[in-house]
């Protein structure tokens, strides 16, 4: 019953995040979700700004806190460590399913355009940049990164490897193509609403803040070995010298 009672967990947990990405894409571009980033009921300015900071906000401390490894190891006394993750990515899934839900739209243009050359522009740069994302996290362990691979492992009676320093695929030439990947997906619009500044501007902001939280307990792990990888690999854009990094990977998984 015990394993039985995990996989459904942690399945679950695997569905509500799929649920949660799929309606990401949708809300950003405004397409097939009920309410998306610049559509349902308005509110004043100021109290616009105030709920989407604070839903904003929300996620990145939960985000934030639940990725560091000093909660990791007082919450594990609560929850077992085969469901740590998985809890991880339902509660972060439920806090933009919230995001979600309450967002006030802010819909004063910031740019328009209807160029048909410039709209497909940056629909492919929006597209590339959603499937960056899920290409790099099966790059590093799709299943481990979503938990369902330490559900396994504990149903089986097994332990995950260690974690290894490598640089798969686009990690040789980008340490984060995850957080690359969802900055252009945020940017890339034909039309720019006040409510998509205020959205892509902080979520720019803490990916550049989660960045260096990651980098720093990377750098604590792997020691001179990342360093090297920091020094040859570029954060966000790849360097001419990427191609000589050594083999690291890039983390992401806060």
């Amino acid at each position: 019953m015990t394993w039985l009672l995990k996989m459904v967990y942690g399945l679950f947990a695997y569905v509500t995040f799929l649920g949660a990405f799929v309606y990401a894409i949708g809300f950003t571009a405004n397409v097939g979700v009920p309410k998306s980033i610049d559509s349902g009921a308005q509110a004043p300015l100021a109290e616009s700004l105030i709920v989407n900071v604070l839903l904003l906000a929300l996620f990145a401390v939960q985000h934030s806190v639940m990725a560091r490894k000093g909660f990791k190891r007082v919450w594990t006394r609560v929850v077992p460590r085969a469901l740590e993750r998985s809890t991880f990515v339902l509660i972060a899934s439920s806090v933009l399913f919230l995001l979600y839900w309450q967002w006030r739209p802010i819909t004063h243009t910031v740019w328009s355009t209807t160029d048909p050359t410039t709209v497909a522009i940056c629909s492919a740069i929006f597209a590339i940049g959603w499937l960056l994302v899920l290409v790099s996290t099966f790059l590093i362990n799709h299943f481990e990164l979503f938990g369902l691979s330490q559900v396994l492992a504990s149903i089986r009676g097994r332990s995950l490897p260690e974690l290894e320093f490598k640089s798969p695929g686009l990690y040789r030439y980008v340490r984060h193509p995850i957080y690359l990947g969802f900055i252009l997906a945020f940017w890339a619009t034909p039309v720019m609403t006040i409510g998509h500044v205020v959205f892509a501007a902080a979520t720019t902001g803490y990916i550049l803040l989660g960045i260096w939280f990651e980098e720093r307990d990377l750098i604590a792990q792997f020691g001179q070995r990342y360093e090297q990888y920091r020094q040859h690999v570029g954060m966000l854009l790849p360097w001419p010298r990427a191609k000589s990094a050594a083999r690291a990977v890039a983390g992401d998984r806060a």
